[in-house]
Formats: C-alpha cells, structure tokens, sequence
C-alpha cells in the first residue's frame, strides 16, 4: 500500500476508533508548519470545541512500514488523541482577539533562520546573528508542557500593530513570565544523579546552563535585555554560547581552555547523535564580547581580533621609523648632523 492510500485508510480507522470510544470528532487532514518541523497531518477536533489534536501521517505510515496492523495504529493514536483533549490549554477566544489582554503572555525563542526560511516569510521576526527571534503567546501549562500561540503577519494585522511594537513588549513581558536561570553545570547535573557528581564552588564552574524555569523553548533568554551583560557579570568577562536545543544554551567562559573551533565540534557532534531535529537550534558556536559589548558568531570574533592584532601599532618599527626621519633632517642640515647623533644615541641607550 503507497502512502496516499494508506493515508486515507487511517484516517477512516481512526474515526472508527474514536467513535467506538464514544468521541464525537471531526477529522481533517492537512499540512502542518511548525518551527524547525513541517508534516502531514490528521487534525482531530470535538465537534464542539475549537481545539484539536494534531496527528502525524508520517509517524503513522512509518509504523506501518514496520509491519504494524493499520487497526493498531489507530488504537494508539487514539489514546495519543484522548490524552491530549484531557490536557488541551483552556482558551478564551474573545481575549485572543484582544492585543491589550494578550500582550501580557508575550515570550521569546529563538530558532534556526536557515532550517525556517519559508515559515519565517510569514512571521513577524528579528535576526540574531544566524537566529531568529519570533514571538509566541504562552496561553496555559499542562502536564505535557505550555499551549501556545505563534505570532503571525495575519495575527498582527488583526490586532493593527507594527513589528517594532510587537517586539517591544515581548522585551518587557517575556522576562518576567518566563525569567532566565543561568546556573553552573556540575549544579544542574547533579539533581539529574544525586551524589554523583561532586559539588564545584560558583567561581571554578566553567560552564552553566541557561534556560527558563520550565525548561521549554528557554534558549529564547539570549534575546532579553540584558542577559548578555548579566551572564558576562556571573561568568567574570567574554564567554561562548553553545546552542544545546531550542531549550537552552549553555555558556563557556573564555578563558583559553578551549577554542571556538573545539567547542563547535562539540555541537555538531551532540546535534547528529543526541538532539532530535526538532529540538535542533545550530550547529554554530557564538561568543560575547564583553567589554565591547557584542554578541556574534565566535568565527567573526576570532576574526575580529586577528584584525586587531593586525592592525595594531609595532613598537619597535614607529622607532625606526623616528630614527630614519632624524637621519634625513640631518642630512639636509649638516650643522644638526653631531645633536641629531647624540640625541640618537642618548634615545638609544635609554631604551
């Protein structure tokens, strides 16, 4: 059975499962986009609520490559289906049409721009380096993590306000419904394997973790104000940023003990073997300037600084270049050719 086919088929058997369950749904199929994950689906809606659950045809015609009964696998997306009805967000219509009442659920996450160009043509956004901000409403917490709502150029039309004023109170909202936690490593690691991992004092920890208190799209903390020069402050200067997952970063502190080229294998490695593409930020690593105050790719850094390096003034060829200048007025002034040696030697010898 090709796919089409076999997407029809379960479609049919999942409304029969639903419906022996007593659910009285309609099912539509259509094509999902979601931030760095795009699929068809079976969207599944009580037939008096306007929220559904999506179900993934893909993940489904998977299983049934594998040799699994089409009536089975509808079996089991119904229960995936009766357990997110039980755990759908309580949404209030009215008030998601009402910018004033929403703006207060404003937050931020960052994602990949080049895995979500398409999408990004049609989402309000700000580029952070190889990054995107975008903008969500965050409408309730379950069990199974936060309803939300992006923010769309349709959404903001409807509400009839600008980017800049969509981003502005995201900026002001998005801390403090979802403040930042940075905290060290060994800190983290050891509530995951309690008495495992030996306790670190604060000022030896090289690296920390930063994130939200839920753990959810927490990467989207490097683009509040701010939080650059408050983990520059904890972490004592410079450091990088490790995209970890769309869920956090981890910050290294720039100390030499590793470079930006070590650190980037890192997360191309932990990327292809440990983080579902979904979750998948970059592969890049990127570095805060502290003192100049800038946040860029590590590789425009380093550049930066060879640049620097280069560009800088050597000591020893501005005293060459003094000394051939003496010389030459010397010589047009044969009377000054005895003071310009001894002022010559004298400077010599001084150095």
């Amino acid at each position: 059975m090709d796919y089409e086919r076999f997407k029809e088929g379960f479609q049919d058997a999942l409304k029969a499962e639903l419906a022996v369950r007593g659910a009285d749904v309609e099912l539509t199929a259509r094509r999902v986009d979601k931030m760095n994950d795009s699929y068809d689906a079976i969207t599944v809606r009580p037939t008096d609520s306007s929220i559904g659950v999506n179900i993934s045809v893909e993940k489904a015609f998977a299983a049934y490559e594998n040799g699994t009964p089409i009536p089975e696998i509808a079996e089991h997306f119904a229960d995936a289906v009766e357990k997110g009805f039980r755990e759908s967000p309580q949404v209030d219509l009215e008030s998601i049409s009402d910018y004033e009442q929403m703006k207060s659920k404003l937050s931020m996450e960052v994602v990949s721009a080049e895995k979500n160009a398409e999408l990004l043509e049609s989402v309000p956004h700000e580029r952070m380096e190889d990054m995107a901000v975008v903008y969500r409403f965050v409408l309730d917490q379950t069990d199974s993590g936060n309803g939300t709502i992006l923010v769309t150029n349709q959404l903001l039309d409807q509400y009839g306000i600008t980017k800049e004023q969509l981003r502005a109170d995201a900026m002001e909202n998005a801390p403090e419904i979802r403040p930042s936690e940075i905290r060290g490593m060994s800190e983290v690691m050891s509530e995951l394997a309690p008495g495992l991992i030996p306790e670190v004092a604060p000022e030896d920890e090289q690296m920390f973790v930063a994130t939200v208190p839920d753990k959810i799209h927490g990467a989207g903390v490097i683009a509040y104000p701010n939080f650059m020069e408050d983990a520059a402050q904890k972490m004592g200067g410079d450091f990088f940023v490790l995209p970890s997952s769309i869920h956090e970063v981890l910050l290294v502190k720039d100390n030499g003990q590793m470079t930006a080229k070590e650190l980037e294998n890192m997360v191309k490695e932990v990327n292809a073997t440990q983080v579902e593409p979904a979750d998948q930020l970059t592969d890049h690593v990127y570095h805060y300037d502290s003192q100049n105050h800038i946040f860029e790719l590590a590789d425009k850094y380093e550049e930066r600084q060879r640049e620097a390096e280069h560009d800088a003034p050597d000591k020893d060829s501005v005293l060459g270049d003094l000394k051939e200048k003496k010389q030459e007025i010397a010589k047009k002034d044969p009377a000054k050719d005895a003071a310009t040696k001894a002022a010559t030697k004298k400077h010599e010898t001084s150095l």
